[in-house]
């Protein structure tokens, strides 16, 4: 029946906003997000023109393209840490957000060998659930950037970084994330996180980050998301 379409539109959004929660790592307790709740309302009539247009499938996806317009941009990007930081746990892959950007910092431990940028098994478990997130969620950015630790020089630490992040740029294509979505730069000692006069710092320096980055509004608001 016609009228049942914009209700299974309605549930559809109303249980995509409600996925939008985020749990407490201190306490464990789930509470939706600032963000999840304001997009609630636009998430709900996108998915109610999805299902005029496009049906039921229609609906589910139109909600979830919605949710990166707007305030809604803040839920999209939360709905995808909460995954993010439920795939990489135990990996030490670490899930940071700054603003509406989402951060993943990959130390050389559980990417690379010494002086190599071949990815190893570690890394390439942790890219796998990466890439599964990044190439359903189309309405973002990717860049990948390889750092080193101050020891050598430029010489070597510019290349060896640039091919390490072009390695792993070039697994998550490989893993189905549209290439033109990525970029890929080697700082190699550029922008420390720790101090290079310790062996702990120089580790926390030898790492891959890669960051999530939502497209313009005007982008976003002009492109369908389909997630099968």
């Amino acid at each position: 029946m016609a009228f049942m379409k914009p209700l299974a539109a309605f549930v559809a959004a109303s249980t995509l906003a409600l996925t939008g929660c985020i749990t407490d790592p201190n306490t464990g307790e789930r509470h939706a997000s600032k963000t999840a709740v304001i997009g609630l309302s636009s998430a709900a009539v996108c998915g109610i023109v999805g299902a005029i247009t496009h049906n039921s499938r229609g609906a589910r996806n139109a909600a979830l393209g919605c949710g990166a317009i707007g305030a809604g941009v803040g839920a999209y990007m939360d709905y995808q840490e909460h995954l993010l930081r439920q795939k990489l746990a135990n990996t030490n892959v670490e899930v940071r957000r700054e603003g509406n950007q989402i951060k993943l910092v990959m130390p050389e431990n559980v990417t690379f060998a010494t002086n190599s940028y071949q990815l190893n098994s570690s890394a390439t478990y942790s890219l796998n659930s990466v890439a599964e997130v990044l190439a359903k969620y189309v309405d973002t950015n990717i860049s990948v950037a390889g750092y080193t630790d101050s020891t050598g020089n430029d010489s070597i630490n510019m290349p060896l970084s640039q091919r390490r992040a072009q390695a792993v740029s070039n697994y998550l294509i490989n893993r189905g994330v549209a290439s033109n979505r990525i970029s890929a730069m080697g700082y190699g000692a550029a922008n420390p996180i720790a101090s290079n006069a310790t062996a702990q710092g120089k580790a926390q320096n030898r790492r891959v980050e890669i960051k999530v980055i939502p497209v313009q509004q005007s982008r976003v608001s002009t492109t369908q998301t389909y997630v099968q």
